[in-house]
């Protein structure tokens, strides 16, 4: 069967993933323009809280700083990779039928199209600033990185949650 654009049409939960998508890029953007205007260099930081400091981090690789040192070639594989998740996500949310599950959509959707399209083709890079290590906590992050897992955690949680409920029941035809 081949691919058509219609394919991709969105049921109500799917137009709330897209809503959420788009707002974790617009929240994530926004707070990396202004963090990079705050003009610190690699590894500066500025303490906010007791547990919480914002930390300049350039992340060339994926999520926890894995898959660095590839260079351009890597950059580029990291761009395709992340088109193909959103692809694959866009495709997913038209059958979203449930409601968490397509929060959850829009949430790796969102942090997908921040961190592996945008920022990757734009500045070659990821800006990583959120800085919990005075909770234990040694990764250094961003808001589209925190949409990703938050997201992945509900979307787990949700499919647990519909594998324990039972089956509705098929529906019977009805006779003419």
């Amino acid at each position: 069967m081949p691919f058509r654009p219609e394919d991709l049409k969105p049921n109500r939960n799917g137009l709330i993933a897209y809503a959420i998508a788009l707002v974790v890029v617009v929240v994530d953007q926004v707070s990396k323009l202004w963090f990079l205007g705050l003009g610190l260099q690699e590894g500066d930081s500025i303490p906010v809280l007791p547990f919480f400091r914002l930390t300049m981090v350039w992340n060339p690789g994926i999520s926890f700083g894995l898959l660095q040192g590839h260079g351009q070639i890597g950059r580029w594989l990291l761009v395709v990779f992340g088109l193909a998740v959103v692809l694959g996500l866009a495709w997913w949310i038209r059958r979203a039928d449930r409601l968490w599950a397509a929060v959850a959509i829009g949430l790796i959707m969102g942090g997908a199209i921040g961190n592996n399209l945008i920022d990757r083709v734009r500045l070659g890079m990821v800006a990583d600033f959120l800085d919990f290590s005075g909770l234990g906590f040694k990764w250094i992050f961003n808001v589209a990185d925190s949409a990703i897992n938050i997201g992945i955690a509900v979307l787990l949680i949700d499919l647990f949650l519909a594998a324990r409920q039972p089956a509705a029941p098929p529906a019977t035809p009805k006779s003419s």
